[in-house]
């Protein structure tokens, strides 16, 4: 793996009051973190939160508009080109051609990245064993299902064995179970030493994650491991409640006094109440005043769409606020 021996104190990535403006559009608002070397460090948030526009400044792809960053102890801003030898970098829609052959996109990238013409025929046969297309080799990459695709373009983006691999909404419009082994490759990876910065909006991939940021509106709400997100971030408790036509209780439910917030979570509805036997009591009560017989209300553990549901119901009150 390529790593610079400049790279403190296991820091692989590092960035201070990041910022990011498209005229008066702030599209990442002054944000600051660090991710360990060989940690899997997530970065989430909904479409258009400021995840890939995050993740092409520490490519080099885009310039900040201010603040500082260093990848692989490499600066974001002066040395650009060096980062772009040392990473690998995977966007959302596979940089792949469509009219090459499975072996000639990898020759492709085999050249791009300069690898020695010794190594070339190497370098082929361990990224088509990791894709598991050795059936496919030679089709056109067009013809490849969403699943391959996405796994021969990770193989593309990694044949030059760097240290740091930035993957940009890697799972988006695959399958489960496609994910699921996705997420398999991605953890062996890391277990090899590699570091993986990873945006999603999938907050059941993310507790795949060691650590991870939450992002919303290009601020950053929230930092954490899986575990404190849903622990210490999350301070309030989980009532699931499970009724007939659920979406026509939502406001009544909202609108007692224990309940700060609820959400349609598939056909239940998942309340964040500040005492979970007080706002037990009221929905009981609530739901023996219209008649209604059949239902449960059971208080659960938050899930990080919870915590992420929470904190921009919070961020969104407050900003209301202010105006």
């Amino acid at each position: 793996m390529n790593t610079n021996p400049a790279m403190e104190n296991n820091i692989a990535v590092r960035v201070e009051n990041l910022e990011k403006r498209f005229g008066t559009f702030t599209a990442v608002n002054r944000i600051n973190f660090e991710v360990r070397r060989g940690e899997i460090f997530g970065f989430l948030g909904p479409n258009g939160a400021g995840k890939s526009t995050t993740i092409r400044m520490l490519c080099g792809i885009y310039a900040p508009t201010s603040g500082s960053g260093t990848v692989g102890g490499y600066d974001i801003i002066r040395e650009q080109h060096k980062i772009k030898q040392h990473i690998g970098y995977m966007s959302q829609k596979f940089s792949l051609y469509d009219d090459l052959t499975v072996e000639e996109n990898i020759d492709f990238y085999s050249r791009i990245y300069n690898i020695p013409v010794a190594e070339r025929a190497k370098r082929k046969e361990e990224t088509i064993k990791l894709a598991g297309i050795e059936s496919f080799r030679n089709d056109l990459t067009s013809t490849l299902a969403g699943g391959w695709k996405q796994r021969l373009a990770l193989g593309c983006a990694i044949i030059h064995q760097p240290g740091i691999i930035f993957l940009d909404e890697p799972t988006s419009g695959v399958d489960p179970i496609t994910r699921l082994n996705f997420w398999k490759i991605i953890k062996e990876m890391a277990a090899q030493g590699r570091t993986i910065f990873v945006t999603t909006h999938y907050m059941d991939e993310a507790e795949n994650c060691d650590r991870m940021v939450m992002i919303y509106h290009g601020t950053m709400i929230a930092m954490g491991t899986p575990e404190e997100m849903k622990t210490t971030i999350m301070k309030n408790e989980i009532l699931e409640i499970a009724v007939p036509r659920a979406e026509t209780w939502l406001e009544k439910i909202s609108g007692l006094a224990s309940v700060r917030e609820t959400a349609l979570f598939g056909v239940n509805i998942h309340a964040v109440v500040y005492s979970s036997q007080k706002a037990a009591e009221e929905i009981k009560n609530l739901f023996d005043k219209e008649g209604i017989k059949d239902y449960s209300v059971t208080k659960i553990r938050s899930s990080l769409e919870d915590v992420f549901v929470s904190l921009i119901e919070t961020y969104d009150a407050e900003h209301k606020e202010k105006g």
